[in-house]
């Protein structure tokens, strides 16, 4: 694809040659000729000056370098959608594989590619242009928008409902039983165990993303809800009766226990893990592996186990790593005032020896 094309169908302006041929794209230190790569950190600038890539995608102020350059005010998404151009996602065709199990009360819309040993139970509904690839399972009830998406081995299971553009890796559960037991106090053994029954369904809404292994829980009364736009990564659990509202990020680990609240455009870094009945405001972020036992206010910016603010945990992680030499400077204090008043007491008896011994 030709430097021009790239440009034109990225909306960026282009510095430079528009004949140069790009085939693929690499990071700034990889890159070589006939690639295309992207600056959006300052700290890679002088990377930028030697890089040997044909093109660059950098914001409208970077200064000049000697590869072309394709200036756009957010250089970053721009490489994301470069990648779709010059890699193209894989299509499906039409069409039902004989492998496949459908129940005849189900509707499938029209478009879709339904793969080897898929299972697709009674009455759920499937829109049009859906790709279900080997071994997904559909239980009954289900509900399911136009252009989903979903991996080998996804579940979804019965009475959930998702919206348009849904996306499931590999492995992603949808709808499996919460974690709910009440306690047998006069069982014969001592105590055990009686499960709750997980009545809800869980909702997906609008262009949600899980990914693999991921799982969000059904309810045990009411509904667990993700909001339009969000994206769940690898490893993520989403307790029973939660929700987590539009284009909030969930990092890799996240667990959220039963009935947390998460507002819009929340950030959780990776293995961030969020006790139950909690709320998250809107915009607030956590950073990797913080612990939030109770509310967190909208905007925050939170850290550490339980969670503060990140500037103060900023400051106690570094007073924790200056503990060894603030100790050994306290015992060296506490030598020298011992030795100090040693002397003093020894320089306060010697006139009483002095006196006994005149007066003998």
């Amino acid at each position: 694809m030709k430097l021009s094309e790239v440009a034109e169908r990225l909306g960026a302006t282009l510095v430079g040659d528009p004949e140069v041929e790009i085939v693929s794209a690499a990071g700034l230190e990889d890159a070589g000729p006939g690639q295309l790569t992207f600056v959006a950190n300052p700290k890679y600038v002088p990377l930028a000056r030697t890089t040997r890539a044909s093109a660059v995608l950098v914001e409208p102020g970077f200064e000049a370098i000697s590869a072309a350059t394709l200036r756009i005010a957010n250089p970053y998404l721009a490489f994301a959608r470069a990648l779709e151009l010059l890699y193209p996602r894989t299509s499906y065709p039409p069409g039902v594989h004989p492998t496949a199990l459908i129940a005849q009360t189900a509707r499938i819309g029209a478009g879709a590619h339904i793969g080897a040993y898929v299972v697709i139970g009674d009455h759920a509904v499937v829109g049009e242009n859906a790709v279900l690839l080997p071994h997904v399972v559909l239980y009954p009830g289900v509900e399911i928008g136009s252009h989903f998406f979903a991996h080998a081995h996804a579940v979804v299971r019965e009475n959930c409902r998702l919206g348009d553009h849904v996306t499931l890796q590999n492995g992603a559960i949808i709808g499996a039983d919460g974690f709910g037991f009440a306690r047998i106090t006069a069982a014969p053994a001592g105590s055990a165990w009686h499960k709750i029954p997980q009545t809800g369904p869980a909702i997906l809404e609008d262009n949600v993303e899980v990914q693999a292994n991921s799982t969000v829980d059904r309810a045990s009364i009411g509904q667990t809800r993700i909001g339009p736009g969000v994206k769940i990564d690898n490893l993520v659990q989403v307790g029973h009766g939660s929700s987590v509202d539009a284009d909030t990020l969930l990092c890799a680990q996240v667990g959220l226990a039963g009935s947390t609240h998460v507002g819009k455009n929340v950030i959780l870094a990776g293995q961030v893990g969020v006790a139950g009945h909690c709320t998250i405001g809107d915009g607030a972020v956590a950073t990797a592996q913080s612990g939030i036992p109770g509310d967190v206010p909208a905007g925050a910016t939170v850290s550490g186990y339980p969670a503060i603010d990140n500037r103060r945990w900023l400051r106690s992680v570094a007073m924790v790593q200056r503990l060894p030499d603030l100790i050994r400077e306290l015992k060296g204090r506490s030598s020298t005032a011992a030795r100090e008043d040693t002397e003093k007491t020894a320089v306060s008896k010697q006139p009483e020896k002095e006196v006994r011994s005149r007066e003998e």
